[in-house]
């Protein structure tokens, strides 16, 4: 039995929302599943993404393939790379302890960066929504237009 870790859609149409499961590859892509293990949100800006990182690392150590997209927000989420770092330590290369304040770190620095993306969305939305007068611009228009009739022909 094959077993992959991949998207289930839910939600309207045109509003996606994703239950992120561990299903047998043969299983239609919203039917059955084994556990799940998170949600996925792509409307949101950065997209939402609730993961339990324990249930996809004890999956993922059992042999089960990630989806594409699945991989990626693994990814985005640190997974792959306390996976990465735990193998290190099976193989003897540093401690449990060195891996977890790596692991911290990054972490640290990922949550940090997410955070700095999501407020200069807020910023440039805001930005958007700035009220300027209909009257002014009429004014500025007129006042544009006046200037280059008033110009002389030579």
């Amino acid at each position: 039995m094959a077993v992959k870790i991949r998207l289930q859609r839910h939600g309207s149409k045109k509003r996606p929302f994703y239950f992120i499961v561990v299903a047998d590859g043969r299983a239609p892509r919203d039917g059955k599943f084994i556990q799940k293990i998170g949600t996925y949100n792509p409307l949101t800006v950065p997209a939402t993404i609730q993961l339990d990182r324990q249930k996809a690392l004890e999956w993922l150590n059992k042999g089960a393939v990630p989806t594409d997209t699945v991989h990626n927000i693994l990814s985005y989420k640190g997974v792959l790379y306390l996976k990465h770092l735990l193998r290190g330590v099976k193989l003897g290369l540093f401690d449990d302890a060195t891996a977890m304040t790596k692991f911290q770190t990054w972490y640290a620095e990922h949550e940090a960066k997410i955070a700095n993306t999501s407020d200069s969305h807020k910023k440039a939305q805001a930005a958007k929504k700035v009220y300027v007068p209909v009257v002014k611009k009429v004014a500025e228009v007129t006042a544009t237009v006046e200037e280059t009739t008033e110009t002389p022909a030579e």
